[in-house]
């Protein structure tokens, strides 16, 4: 549930970034995201520093989240990129990957899905959900890849080439029903 929470703050953060400026103006989004939580987390500390005993809440409201997230059932998890009946269609996505990563030897979760967005599939997807279907059906996701300084989860073409040699020379359709 950490984890998730922290994903989803990092994924606000950038979100603040605009794409209409250049240079430092277009970074003052996320700084600004990025100091509005350290100050929430500044007056949250304050405030269980001067009253010790709203951490009892605090402790319980997290077991109660946490309980809830194990409870519930892990969204469309088990749904496949592709729309094939018989099974997930891997030929599918591994050319959607191939088409994403170009000449590049690494991409992220979040412009592959940016990528799927654009062609009118994956609507309401976040990344983490990408990222189970692409573990479900065995493609190799990376922790930490690392692409204009920024790291986060990715695919890596050494790892599609370890676990699916001559994935970009397999004929394959062009796009990915994932609706």
């Amino acid at each position: 549930m950490a984890r998730q929470r922290s994903e989803a703050l990092a994924v606000w953060i950038r979100a603040g970034r605009r794409d209409d400026l250049a240079g430092g103006r277009a970074a003052i989004g996320p700084v600004v995201r990025t100091l509005l939580l350290v100050g929430a987390a500044y007056v949250a500390l304050s405030i269980l520093r001067a009253a010790p005993w709203l951490m009892w809440l605090v402790t319980a409201a997290w077991l109660r989240a946490a309980w809830r997230a194990t409870r519930a059932p892990a969204k469309d998890a088990d749904e496949s990129l592709g729309d094939d009946s018989a099974g997930p269609d891997v030929t599918a996505v591994l050319a959607l990957l191939a088409e994403v990563l170009g000449d590049a030897d690494r991409v992220h979760l979040s412009t592959v899905l940016a990528h799927l967005q654009k062609q009118g599939q994956g609507a309401g997807w976040k990344v983490a959900d990408l990222r189970a279907r692409l573990e479900a059906l065995g493609v190799p996701v990376a922790l930490k890849v690392k692409v204009a300084g920024v790291p986060t989860r990715g695919i890596v073409r050494a790892n599609l080439d370890r676990h699916f040699p001559g994935w970009e020379t397999s004929p394959s359709p062009a796009t990915v029903d994932a609706s």
